[in-house]
């Protein structure tokens, strides 16, 4: 199976390119944030201190099941004990959520686990923060991509106008800011590039020409 890691702060545009990358190789792709946004959600649910109480939100997540699916378009769908919870776990509130729950190593031990296990089904492209460096150690491919706060910032602000979302772009690069530190100080697994990593910024592109950007790369690397 081939494996490639693609890392990088909230915001840079993992996901989406990721995902049309993933498409276009025939690969399957996992968006690990994705994972991470259902545990905040469900502790969010309970009411749980997640900050407070890291303890409590860990035995919550250990007794959701998490799981991915993949709809007849090829979507991955996330499913928070069987209810498809995908758009729920793209608000602001679960994105802070998610950064707090994530630095929970209990919380990261269990999601690796998974997300290992759907790299050895398939050939993956598989996104998150510490994928080429805790993950996926051994992907046959790693990229770090990046953006300027403010670039990113704008990207999430337009994508959650489209949704109907209210927000203003000054809220969602606080929030953004405050995930990147998070993400790069926590103990456990922190938001850093692998070593061997390719990094890309996407400041000023657009999608597509960040989506040939990547596939350029990996199709390279892969020898395809």
């Amino acid at each position: 199976m081939k494996k490639v890691a693609v890392d990088g702060p909230s915001g840079a545009g993992k996901s989406t390119i990721s995902r049309l990358v993933a498409k276009r190789l025939g690969f399957i792709y996992v968006d690990t944030g994705a994972m991470y946004r259902a545990c905040a959600l469900s502790c969010l649910r309970v009411g749980v201190d997640i900050k407070g109480d890291p303890d409590g939100a860990a035995a919550v997540v250990a007794e959701v099941e998490i799981d991915i699916a993949y709809g007849p378009d090829g979507e991955q769908r996330v499913l928070l004990a069987g209810e498809d919870v995908s758009e729920e776990i793209r608000t602001p509130a679960v994105s802070v959520a998610a950064s707090d729950v994530s630095a929970i190593p209990a919380v990261r031990h269990q999601m690796a686990a998974l997300q290992r296990a759907l790299a050895e089904k398939r050939d993956v492209i598989m996104d998150g923060r510490d994928i080429g460096t805790h993950v996926l150690p051994d992907a046959d491919v790693k990229i770090f991509l990046t953006a300027t706060a403010e670039d990113r910032a704008r990207r999430r602000y337009e994508e959650l106008c489209e949704k109907g979302q209210s927000v203003t772009y000054e809220e969602v690069l606080r929030d953004m800011t405050y995930r990147d530190t998070n993400d790069a100080a926590r103990a456990c697994a922190p938001l850093a590039a692998a070593e061997d990593a390719i990094r890309v910024d996407t400041t000023g592109n657009s999608l597509a020409q960040s989506i040939d950007l990547l596939y350029g790369i990996i199709k390279e690397r892969l020898g395809r």
